[in-house]
């Protein structure tokens, strides 16, 4: 089994094919989940390090072991309330503050993506190549829409001395018939 799935949904196997993975760049938690790679060995926690060493975080405890928590089950979206869920479950002491933290850090080393939904709900996205997202309302769930599956043909010019970083493109569901009122 070499693939990874990209998402947590049954919607996840049809939205990923077509995307041409050979134009991203291989970013070290990619070459974590890539079990040919000759750089894993096997311990995740070694894996985990060596992948925060690459992007020039210390491998502090914390960060090792949310890092473990998020990158071992593969492509999925995550909120911090979540995650520190998981580190409790894990027998992982951890404030939500560090939790936080710690995402913000990955986020600003490119090993995750942020992705705000509503104002006040925000997923990050161990995925951090270039896609868009469904959301599904009422489950509160995130799933991979690949970017060749979308189309922006016009985004206004930017304000003088700025450039666009980015475009998150955010779909969302509901279970036709279900009215919101």
């Amino acid at each position: 089994m070499n693939e990874m799935p990209r998402s947590r949904s049954a919607f996840g196997a049809s939205l990923t094919q077509g995307v041409d993975m050979q134009d991203e760049p291989i970013l070290p938690v990619a070459q974590l989940r890539d079990i040919n790679t000759a750089r894993r060995t096997g311990c995740p926690f070694h894996d985990v390090r060596e992948m925060l060493k690459e992007v020039g975080l210390r491998p502090t405890r914390q960060r090792l072991a949310l890092g473990w928590l998020l990158f071992a089950k593969g492509d999925r979206h995550v909120t911090a309330e979540i995650l520190h869920e998981e580190a409790i479950k894990a027998r992982f002491p951890v404030s939500l503050a560090t939790v936080y933290n710690t995402l913000h850090q990955f986020t600003e080393v490119s090993l995750l993506r942020e992705v705000a939904v509503d104002g006040s709900k925000t997923y990050f996205d161990t995925n951090s190549s270039d896609h868009h997202h469904f959301y599904v309302e009422g489950q509160n769930d995130l799933v991979d829409i690949p970017a060749s599956d979308v189309a922006v043909h016009l985004l206004p010019e930017p304000p003088e001395g700025y450039e666009v970083a980015r475009v998150d493109v955010v779909v969302r569901l509901r279970r036709k018939g279900s009215n919101r009122g």
